[in-house]
């Protein structure tokens, strides 16, 4: 049976850390988003294919902090300069200093990240500089958001702001726990080479990274 450890209420609704097991899951509103269980299979095929071609000395973005597992992967690539994290929940950012330090402390202190408490539309309105690339893991799914107002991350105007803050030769990659076909023929509208890759799980449809990239970025 699952303890939960920290339970907070924030104008989005319910946050919720528990354990299960030796694994830690955050729940929202009710909704399971993440787990330690299974070492992040997934959220780091969704770094390391977005990573997949940039140059040397990349900014990347990563839309969500969640348990971790896409940060650790991408201070592991050696093509990686500076981390920029957009976390909305600052529950889950005050975590990492204490249940899930064990994992996370080092990739934290590591001073190629900033951590930014923020939404992401938010600071795509506001960002500043291109990034060479960015990973979305901040919902279930462009079809399975936390809160209604997500869903526009995934519409046309979501993606045109996040086309307007990749650099030319970049790639946005997107996680999904199943596939978003409607979310698929936009980002291909946008985008033009998108590539579908597939994780099995345990249990259910198999998660889903959806990688995209203007034509003239997926020759390098």
């Amino acid at each position: 049976m699952a303890t939960v450890l920290d339970r907070r209420t924030t104008s989005r609704g319910e946050v919720v850390l528990r354990r299960d097991g030796a694994a830690l899951e955050v729940i929202a509103n009710g909704m399971f988003l993440m787990s330690t269980a299974g070492g992040g299979v997934s959220e780091r095929l969704l770094v390391r294919e977005a990573l997949r071609g940039p140059p040397a000395g990349v900014h990347l973005l990563l839309g969500g902090l969640g348990v971790g597992f896409s940060l650790v992967e991408a201070l592991r690539h050696p093509c990686v300069r500076r981390v920029t994290v957009v976390e909305v929940e600052e529950a889950v950012i005050a975590w990492h200093w204490t249940y899930l330090r064990e994992m996370t402390a080092a990739a934290m202190q590591d001073s190629r990240v900033e951590v930014v408490h923020a939404d992401l539309l938010d600071w795509l309105d506001g960002a500043r500089e291109t990034v060479d690339a960015a990973c979305l893991d901040i919902d279930n799914g462009p079809d399975w958001t936390v809160v209604p107002g997500n869903a526009r991350l995934y519409s046309d105007a979501g993606l045109e702001a996040l086309s307007a803050v990749l650099a030319p030769h970049g790639a946005l990659s997107v996680w999904s726990a199943a596939a978003a076909e409607a979310f698929e023929r936009r980002l291909r509208r946008h985008f033009g080479v998108v590539e579908v890759h597939t994780v099995a799980v345990k249990r259910g449809h198999p998660d889903h990274v959806y990688v995209a990239r203007h034509p003239k970025g997926a020759e390098h």
